[in-house]
C-alpha cells in the first residue's frame, strides 16, 4: 500500500507543471483557467498492483497562481496513482464542459496506467452530447489513472548517435509487432520495449545497415468508444491520451518509463538512433461524442480549437474528432514541454509529427522549436499536410517531410500506371523542385509506410481488403498505385512470384540510390504482409504483427534476396558520398575549366546510349550516370583511381532490353554490382574495393530485363 496522505494540502509551487516529488511528498499544479475548484484524487493499489477504488481520497487544490491550481502534498511519494476532478460550469453551448464525476489524467503526468473501459460513465455528457445534461456516474473505475514517477535513471553516460541527416536510414517500426512473434526474444519480454532491445532484434536492426529506428506512437494511448464498440483496438497509438508518458500496454513490468530508458540506451550503443512518430494534433477525447479523460474536463476552450460558429463542436482540421489550440500559451507550453522531456529526460533523437499541417496553422509552433536550443539539434520530420492543407515543400529548415510525391511517383512508374521518368528522375535526384531551397536530405524518401499497403502486398494485391476492420470495406484509401501480375492475393504460379519479387527488388533499389533520406517499412525485408489489408490500425494480430525469420504468407512468395539486397545496398551508401549528396545535382561541369570533373555531376542516357533530349523522356528506360569526381572524392586503390561514379539502369517496360552504356568521358570500364532480376545477387553486399569480373565496356551494350534496375561502378 502507498503511504497515506493528510487531509489537506499544503499551497506548494505553481511550477513546475504535473506532479512533481522531492523526497518528503508531491507538488501538483495544473492549468485551467475555467474551473471553479479543482481536487487532487489519490488512490492506494491491492498488494497485486491493482486499482482499488474505494481508497479514493480527494485533496482540494486551494492555492491559485493566475490559471495554475497548486498544492503540496507531504508523504505522498513515487508509485502513488492520482487524476483530478474540476469543478466548473457545464455549458456546452460556451464551450464549457466541465464535470467532477469525471477523473482526470494529469496533462503532465509521467506515467498512466490502466486502460479505457467502454461504460458510459466516461462520457462527460447524457443522452445529447451537444445538450446541457452533465452525466452523473463516476468514470474512476473505467478510465487511466496518472502515477507520480521518481526521475532518476542510469544512463551509464549515454551518447547520442548524432548521425548526419545525409548518413541516416530510418526503419519504421511498431514496438509491440516488431518483436510479438520473434522467436530469440524470451516470451514475457515479446512486444515490449525491452524486446525491442534484446540482443537479437538489435542485432538485425545493425546488420541490416538502419541508422535510426522511428516508433509508431509510444505516448500513452487509448482505443477510439467506436472501435472498442467493434472489438477492435487503436494497434497504431494514434490516439494520445499522455503526451509525456510511455504507453505502458508496451513494458514488460511496472516501470514503463525505465524500460523505455533502458531500451533507448541500449539502441544507442548499438550505434541507433531513436525517432519518435508523436500525435499533438489531436488527443484521444475525439470530438464531442467521445469521452471525457482529460483536457476536455480541465478546461476545454483553452486546450482546443472550437467551432467558431457553434461552441458545442470542434473545429477539426486534423480529421480525428478535435485539434489542440496551439495558439494559446499554455497549450503551446505543454508541446513544446512535452518534446524538451522525451529529448532531455528520455534521450531521443528526434521526431515524426503527424498531421504536422495542424500544428503549423495559426500557431507559432514551428517558429518555437526553431528558436529552442535543445529541440533545434533534434531530427524533426512533418507529415506535411492534414484534411485542410497540403504543405509538402513548405516547412523550413531544419525540418525534413514524408515526400509522399515521391512514393506515389515511384510506384506509379514502376507500376505501369501512372509512368513518367521525367518525373522519376526529379525524384531519384532529390525532388529538387519540392525542397531547392533546402537539401536532398530535406526528403524522407519511402515506398511504403504503416498506412498502406507492405511490399508484399503492394506487388500482390490491387483491391483493399480491409473487411476484417469492421467498416465495411469502406476504410483505407483506394488509390494505391499498386500492381499483382494479374492474380489478387497469393499463387503458386512461378512466373507471377518472378515478377513480383523483380519489382519490389527494383523499388527497394530506386529507394536506397536516390538522394534523400531513405525510409524502409518494418518487415518488408522479410516479406511481411497484411493480407492486403491497406488499413491495419485496428489490427492487434498476426495480420499487423511480424512473422519472423520471413513471413511464410507472403504473398509474392519468400524471396531470400531482400535483406542481403537491403543491407548491400545500404553499405554502399555508406561509402560512396555521392549516393548519400547534401546539395542538389548541378547537371552540368563545375567550371568550364573543371580537371576533376570533366564531365557533368549527373547525366541522363537514352538506350542507345546517347544522351536525354526534352523529347525523350515518354520512354520506358532510361539511364543514369552520377559522377564521384564531382564531389571530389577520389581514392587509390594500387594503381587504379576509384571516384565512386555509378551508372544506374532503370528499366521499368515489361519486356526485356538492352542499353548502350555511355562511354568516355563518362567511362571506359564498368564493373556491374547489382542486377535486381537476377535470382543471385552475386556476392552484391560483400563487395570491397576489389571489383569482381565480368567488367563492361563503354559503348558495349547491356542486357537489362523487364522491371529491373541495374547499377555499376565507373572503373575506368
Amino acid at each position: 500500500m502507498n503511504p497515506s496522505p493528510p487531509d489537506a494540502a499544503w499551497p506548494g509551487r505553481a511550477a513546475p507543471l504535473g506532479a512533481s516529488w522531492d523526497g518528503a511528498g508531491i507538488n501538483v499544479a495544473v492549468h485551467s483557467e475555467s474551473a471553479e475548484a479543482v481536487e487532487l484524487c489519490l488512490f492506494d493499489v491491492t498488494s497485486e498492483g491493482k486499482y482499488d477504488p474505494s481508497t479514493e481520497r480527494r485533496v482540494a487544490l486551494v492555492e491559485r497562481s493566475g490559471s495554475v491550481w497548486h498544492g503540496y502534498v507531504p508523504g505522498a511519494g513515487p508509485g502513488q496513482r492520482y487524476g483530478l476532478r474540476v469543478h466548473g460550469a457545464y455549458d456546452p453551448a460556451s464551450g464549457r464542459r466541465h464535470n467532477p464525476n469525471k477523473l482526470l489524467l494529469d496533462p503532465y503526468a509521467r506515467q498512466i496506467e490502466g486502460e479505457l473501459t467502454l461504460h458510459p460513465a466516461i462520457f462527460g455528457y447524457s443522452g445529447d452530447p451537444l445538450g446541457n445534461r452533465p452525466e452523473q456516474r463516476d468514470s474512476a473505475p473505467f478510465v487511466p489513472h496518472s502515477v507520480v514517477t521518481a526521475g532518476a535513471f542510469p544512463w551509464d553516460n549515454d551518447q547520442r548517435p548524432r548521425i548526419p541527416a545525409s548518413e541516416t536510414a530510418i526503419y519504421e517500426l511498431h514496438v509491440k509487432g516488431f518483436t510479438k512473434l520473434h522467436p530469440a526474444v524470451p516470451p514475457l519480454l515479446r512486444g515490449t520495449y525491452a524486446g525491442l532491445a534484446y540482443p537479437a532484434v538489435v542485432d538485425h536492426l545493425v546488420s541490416l545497415g538502419v541508422t535510426a529506428v522511428e516508433l509508431l506512437p509510444i505516448q500513452a494511448h487509448v482505443s477510439e468508444p467506436d472501435v472498442l464498440a467493434r472489438g477492435k483496438t487503436n494497434y497504431w497509438g494514434y490516439n494520445t491520451a499522455g503526451f509525456f508518458a510511455p504507453h505502458p500496454g508496451y513494458a514488460a513490468g511496472d516501470d514503463p518509463v525505465s524500460e523505455f530508458r533502458a531500451m533507448v540506451r541500449t539502441l544507442h550503443q548499438a550505434g541507433l538512433e531513436v525517432i519518435l512518430d508523436v500525435v499533438y494534433n489531436h488527443t484521444a477525447e475525439g470530438s464531442e461524442l467521445g469521452p471525457t479523460l482529460s483536457f476536455r474536463g480541465l478546461d476545454n476552450t483553452s486546450y482546443y480549437r472550437l467551432d467558431p460558429h457553434d461552441r458545442r463542436r470542434y473545429a477539426d482540421p486534423s480529421g480525428c474528432g478535435n485539434t489542440l489550440q496551439l495558439s494559446a500559451a499554455p497549450v503551446l507550453a505543454l508541446v513544446l514541454d512535452s518534446l524538451r522531456y522525451w529529448v532531455s529526460e528520455m534521450h531521443v533523437d528526434g521526431f515524426r509529427f503527424d498531421l504536422a499541417s495542424s500544428l503549423m496553422r495559426d500557431s507559432a509552433f514551428v517558429e518555437a522549436v526553431g528558436q529552442d536550443p535543445l529541440l533545434r539539434e533534434v531530427k524533426l520530420i512533418a507529415e506535411p499536410w492534414d484534411m485542410r492543407g497540403y504543405d509538402l515543400g513548405r516547412f523550413p529548415s531544419p525540418w525534413a517531410e514524408w515526400n509522399d510525391r515521391y512514393r506515389d511517383c515511384l510506384r506509379g512508374t514502376w507500376h505501369r500506371l501512372t509512368p513518367s521518368l521525367a518525373e522519376l528522375a526529379t525524384r531519384l535526384s532529390g525532388s529538387a523542385d519540392i525542397f531547392a531551397r533546402r537539401s536532398p536530405t530535406a526528403s524522407i524518401n519511402f515506398v511504403t509506410a504503416h498506412d498502406g499497403y507492405t511490399l508484399a502486398d503492394l506487388v500482390s494485391y490491387e483491391r483493399k481488403h480491409n473487411l476484417d476492420n469492421g467498416e465495411h470495406n469502406r476504410d483505407g484509401t483506394d488509390s494505391n498505385a499498386s500492381h499483382n501480375g494479374g492474380v489478387e492475393g497469393p499463387t503458386n504460379d512461378r512466373r507471377i512470384q518472378t515478377a513480383r519479387h523483380k519489382l519490389r527488388r527494383a523499388q527497394l533499389a530506386t529507394l536506397l540510390l536516390s538522394a534523400g533520406v531513405p525510409m524502409l517499412l518494418a518487415g518488408d525485408e522479410i516479406g511481411r504482409t497484411q493480407l492486403g489489408n491497406n488499413n491495419a490500425y485496428c489490427q492487434d494480430n498476426e495480420i499487423s504483427w511480424l512473422a519472423w525469420p520471413y513471413d511464410r504468407r507472403d504473398p509474392a512468395g519468400p524471396d531470400p534476396l531482400l535483406i542481403p539486397l537491403v543491407s548491400g545496398l545500404l553499405r554502399l551508401r555508406r561509402r560512396s558520398p555521392v549516393l548519400r549528396r547534401t546539395t542538389f545535382f548541378l547537371g552540368g561541369r563545375l567550371s568550364p575549366g573543371d580537371s576533376v570533373s570533366p564531365v557533368p555531376d549527373i547525366s541522363w542516357f537514352r538506350p542507345d546510349g546517347q544522351t536525354m533530349e526534352d523529347g525523350d523522356w515518354n520512354g520506358d528506360t532510361v539511364t543514369l550516370h552520377l559522377s564521384g569526381q564531382a564531389l571530389r572524392s577520389r581514392r587509390t586503390q594500387g594503381q587504379r583511381i576509384v571516384d565512386d561514379s555509378y551508372v544506374i539502369v532503370l528499366h521499368t517496360g515489361s519486356a526485356d532490353t538492352n542499353v548502350v552504356l555511355p562511354g568516355p568521358p563518362w567511362g571506359r570500364l564498368y564493373a556491374p554490382l547489382l542486377d535486381t532480376a537476377a535470382e543471385d545477387l552475386g556476392g552484391f553486399p560483400h563487395l570491397t574495393e576489389a571489383l569482381p569480373p565480368p567488367m563492361v565496356r563503354g559503348g558495349e551494350r547491356l542486357p537489362v530485363a523487364g522491371q529491373s534496375l541495374r547499377l555499376l561502378r565507373v572503373v575506368g
